[in-house]
């Protein structure tokens, strides 16, 4: 375990989360998660996290295995199409992560979500947190509407299987 990371997630204040996405930078990342939604059958999870907790920190877990454990208790990969899709925010260690389910992930390149992640943390490097992650959102969107559009027939339940709502852990 490194010290001076473990200080970091330590002493960081929960409303430093806060600052970086208030209500109304949720309420449009939410909004734009809902819209773009409509454009196709894909499920987004937008998740901010300030610091992670200590016994995470003592076994060295990284943002992206952290990632994967949100992914899992979320049950983004829990859609009827296998097309979940996770943005998960560290803030304190500065790391974007994009997960995707198996079914989007047979058709988008690793490269091509990573591409997107340093892309946000560039932004965020700059305070640019809502431009940030509605770009990313905007991405992500396209990309789901290119690999999985929405049919006109299909079901409105499968179009909306998890909560748009941003998650601040």
């Amino acid at each position: 375990m490194k010290l001076l990371r473990f200080l970091k997630h330590m002493i960081a204040p929960a409303w430093m989360t806060r600052q970086a996405f208030p209500a109304e930078t949720l309420q449009a990342i939410e909004s734009a998660i809902k819209d773009l939604e409509q454009r196709h059958a894909g499920e987004l999870r937008f998740v901010v996290e300030a610091g992670l907790p200590f016994h995470h920190l003592w076994q060295g877990v990284t943002a992206r295995e952290r990632a994967l454990e949100v992914f899992s208790q979320l049950r983004v990969w829990d859609t009827e199409c296998n097309n979940g899709v996770l943005i998960y925010l560290q803030m304190i260690d500065r790391r974007a992560e994009i997960l995707a389910d198996r079914g989007i992930n047979a058709r988008v390149a690793q490269s091509e979500w990573d591409a997107i992640c340093r892309e946000m943390e560039s932004m965020f490097r700059t305070g640019a947190y809502a431009r940030g992650a509605l770009q990313a959102v905007a991405s992500i969107g396209r990309l789901l509407a290119l690999h999985f559009p929405a049919a006109p027939d299909m079901d409105k339940a499968i179009l909306n299987e998890l909560p748009d709502r941003p998650l601040l852990l």
